[in-house]
This record gives C-alpha cells, structure tokens and sequence, in this order.
C-alpha cells in the first residue's frame, strides 16, 4: 500500500494466474474518471454531428446576439 501511491503503475491482483482486481491510488484513479468523463463528451459530440444536431458557430452567435438585443 505504501508503493502504491509512489507508482504510477496499478496493482493487479491475480487468482489462478487470471487477473481479479485492480488497486490504484486516488489521484490516478480521479485522473482515470476525468478522461472517462471527457471520452464520453467527445463520443457525444461526435454523435450529434453524425446525426446533423449541428449549427455553424457563426449562426448560434447571431441568434445569441438578437436575443440578448430583444430583452
């Protein structure tokens, strides 16, 4: 446990010679979540421009603009 958190490595634990467990400090393990969360974004992203849930950049500015001008 102490080497764990010095390691950037994770700690496989096997049984039989077939890996069961993972064992990794925090930190790496919250960096691990951020990518995670980040992958998903991006496959969403992707997603919704396959399908055409896409507007240019230019147009969602100018609709940005008129509304905040008719307020």
């Amino acid at each position: 446990m102490r080497t764990l958190g010095e390691q950037d490595e994770p700690l496989i634990i096997t049984q039989n010679g077939e890996a069961k467990v993972v064992m990794q400090d925090i930190e790496s393990y919250e960096k691990t979540q951020e990518i995670m969360a980040l992958l998903k974004i991006l496959a969403l992203g992707t997603h919704q421009v396959e399908e055409g849930k896409v507007q240019p950049a230019g147009d969602v500015i100018g609709q940005l603009r008129d509304r905040s001008r008719n307020r």
